[in-house]
Order: C-alpha cells, then structure tokens, then sequence
C-alpha cells in the first residue's frame, strides 16, 4: 500500500460526463511527495462490482470514489482530505453529503442532512478559486452513521458487498455501515463553499431501488433509527 497517492475511481458509461469530470480531477493541486492515479471502469456489472475491481488494482492508500457526473470545485481537494483523515487515525470515510443517524424507513435523504453541494443549476455564481480554503480549526467536520455515494474517499480498503448488491442502489449505505462495523469513523467537511458539483439533471433510475433498500433494512434492521455513535460503541 503506498501512502504517499490518491485514486480516483469512476464507473462510467458517458464519455462527455468522464471526459469533464477527469478534467476536473487533473486540475486539482497535488500535496508535496504525493502522487495521483485514475482508474476508470466501463463494463462493470454492479457498481459494487466495479469498485471491488478497482480496488484491488490500485496500490493507494487514498481512494475517492466517485461519480462521473461529479465535478470537484475545491482544488485543495487532497490536502483537505489528508487534513480530515491525519486529525484522527480512525476516520476512515469522507463523504461531501452525510446523515448523523441511520434512517429508520432505510431512506438516508429522510434524514437531517450536513455537509454542502451544488447542483446544476444557473442561478449559483460559484466563487473564485482562492475562497476554498479548508481549516480544520475554522471549519472542522461532523460525524455520520451515512453518505451520499457520489463522493466517497477512504483511507482503508474494505471490500464491497457485491453478493447482496448486484445493480446500482444502495452502495453507499451498505458501506457505511461496513465502515462503522468494522470501528472506523465517517467525516463530512463543513464547507464554506461546497467542493463538489453535481451534474445530476435527470430524475433518477429507482426501478430496483426498494428492493435493494428491503435488503437493506434487513441487513441493518438492529441499526435502524440509530445514530452513528450507537453503531461505533457497539462494535
């Protein structure tokens, strides 16, 4: 494991949408003695699947999940996340989008929410570049039982649940979860400005989405309603 890089991971099925976001990712200032690396993945069964995939080929400590329709503002991203994750050895998720208890009805938007994003919209006038400064004194994060999955950084490898998870729902609440099963903290940066934008402009496809959340809430029925610290004590 090399704990000097950072990958991104994206599956993707548009190359306009890959093509910008990769544009954004090359743009991002890179820490003093660190390296960056891109994995994409165009043919995975499962998103699950297909980060499993580019999990196990990639030697990065850091790896940041992310969407394809996601566009990252801060370019201070990676100093920021080294910031988030070396002010507690136990944090080992970062999301920009995230919920302080597990959702009773498995629904995690139901839920009070932190963090900070912009969606596509005309009437934001983002800010200049210099204005995304992250101070951990200043800003700092809270903690979350959940995050929304169009961003997710970690600074430990644990597997995806493929068995249970063969489509494109419910990723990012299983491995939330796993994070907290397995005695790891999940932080989301209280943004000044969000960080991230997301170029979601259609209504989401939620054909298999109750049966994934079904399993879920199965899976999870003893974490349901809970919040985060619950889960971390009980472990």
């Amino acid at each position: 494991m090399n704990p000097h890089k950072f990958c991104f991971i994206i599956c993707a099925n548009n190359d306009l949408l890959l093509e910008e976001s990769i544009h954004y990712t090359n743009h991002l200032e890179v820490p003093d003695g660190y390296e960056i690396d891109l994995l994409t993945i165009s043919d995975a069964a499962s998103m699950t699947e297909g980060y499993n995939e580019a999990m196990n080929a990639s030697d990065a400590k850091y790896k940041i999940y992310l969407h394809q329709d996601v566009f990252i503002l801060n370019r201070n991203l990676l100093s920021d996340l080294l910031a988030i994750f070396q002010s507690d050895s136990q944090i080992g998720l970062i999301g920009m989008i995230g919920y302080d208890r597990v959702s009773p009805n498995g629904i995690m938007w139901h839920g009070k929410r932190d963090g900070n994003l912009y969606l596509t919209n005309k009437k934001y006038v983002y800010p200049d570049r210099k204005e995304y400064v992250y101070s951990l004194t200043e800003d700092g994060y809270s903690l979350a039982a959940e995050i929304d999955g169009f961003f997710m950084a970690t600074s430990r490898d644990l597997p995806w649940n493929t068995t249970e998870l063969t489509g494109w729902d419910f990723y990012d609440a299983f491995q939330s979860m796993n994070f907290l099963q397995h005695g790891y903290k999940i932080a989301v940066p209280l943004q000044r400005y969000p960080w991230c934008m997301h170029d979601d402009n259609k209504f989401p496809n939620l054909f298999d989405y109750d049966h994934y959340r079904q399993i879920f809430m199965q899976t999870y029925k003893k974490c349901l309603g809970k919040h985060y610290s619950e889960i971390l004590t009980s472990q």
